[in-house]
């Protein structure tokens, strides 16, 4: 079973960066890492889930959310079985658990579109 590992999450402040790392493993032996789609969600206090991009596959193909565009950039590595999400530009709103998640097939940012979960890492922005 696919099994899904954050970490990089934090204390920044405003204005700062981060880097987000997702490390893979559990394949089956006829499913490898590119065969998954792998997403960035995320969850502030008191809010629902919230997709903040996403990478296909191949790494060809890339989605953002309009929050987060021009200031975050997802990318995948696949003989590391890591996905990664650099994030700049960082703002209180960023604060949240972000979770790395999983589908077969196309990219997607909501998040009841995605089937493995990890188990989140902390990102607080604040001064």
């Amino acid at each position: 079973q696919l099994q899904l590992v954050e970490s990089g999450g934090g204390l920044v402040q405003p204005g700062g960066s981060l880097r987000l790392s997702c490390a893979a493993s559990g394949f089956t032996w006829h499913y490898y890492l590119d065969h998954y789609a792998i997403g960035w969600v995320r969850q502030a206090p008191g809010k629902e889930r919230e997709g903040v991009s996403c990478i296909n596959g191949s790494g060809g193909s890339t989605n953002y959310a309009d929050s987060v565009k021009g200031r975050f950039t997802i990318s995948r590595d696949n003989a590391k079985n890591t996905v990664y999400l650099q994030m700049n530009s960082l703002k209180p709103e960023d604060t949240g658990v972000y979770y790395c998640a999983a589908r077969v097939g196309l990219c997607a940012l909501k998040p009841s579109d995605f089937g493995s979960w990890g188990r989140g890492t902390q990102v607080t922005v604040s001064s």
